[in-house]
């Protein structure tokens, strides 16, 4: 049996700190900077460059195709109070019928070490659960991603294995170029009732709202 969808809502999360929305054409030039850092281009598999072309493909296209069509949910993450670009948290790999899909993000060089990339991730995670009735959501992580691995630890994730030279990776050479290394990829899980033991503070900064057809 299959489970009938009509894709995802045009919706806008907000937390004590942040709002999620969707992509606008004034976010262009901030998050073509941000997909070419270099920590980004080294544990994603986005084209590097990044251009401008690449990033609108996604903010008029890829993005809204995949929201109505209920493949996934591409979601800007902004400051509450500047509206400045943090990063961005991605649905993707979404099953109706169990009712599970994966998250990935990405957070600006510059707002690393806030906290944002586990409040993003969080009220996204509530608002599946909650509004969208999911019922699992993964994240992957390369094994040499530290950073990562503690986010998906601070949400509350549950380490369930790893996938052996499952993902490529990117490292710098001598002259500069990007070259492929394959790494291991660490499964992590995340339930409804795992939620239940997320630090309180934590909690506290993922409470959410959310707003339908918000622009």
């Amino acid at each position: 049996m299959t489970t009938a969808f009509s894709g995802f809502p045009d919706i806008s999360i907000s937390t004590e700190r942040l709002v999620l929305r969707g992509f606008e054409e004034a976010d262009l030039q901030a998050f073509t900077e941000m997909m070419n850092d270099e920590l980004v281009t080294t544990w994603n598999t986005v084209p590097a460059p990044y251009t401008e072309t690449h990033a609108r493909a996604l903010i008029t296209r890829e993005a809204p195709a995949q929201r109505t069509a209920g493949r996934g949910v591409v979601l800007a993450v902004t400051e509450f109070l500047t509206q400045r670009l943090v990063g961005l948290v991605h649905l993707h790999h979404t099953d109706w019928r169990v009712r599970s899909g994966e998250l990935s993000y990405v957070i600006a060089p510059w707002a690393r070490g806030e906290g944002y990339a586990s409040e993003a991730l969080l009220a996204m995670a509530q608002w599946l659960f909650h509004d969208q009735r999911f019922e699992r959501l993964e994240l992957r992580t390369a094994a040499d991603n530290t950073a990562a691995q503690q986010v998906a630890q601070k949400i509350g994730c549950i380490s369930e294995g790893v996938l052996r030279g499952a993902w490529i990776a990117r490292s710098r050479t001598e002259d500069g170029t990007w070259t492929d290394v394959r790494t291991d990829l660490i499964v992590w899980s995340l339930l409804p009732e795992d939620l239940e033991g997320v630090p309180e503070h934590l909690a506290d900064h993922g409470g959410f709202s959310t707003y339908s057809d918000w622009n």
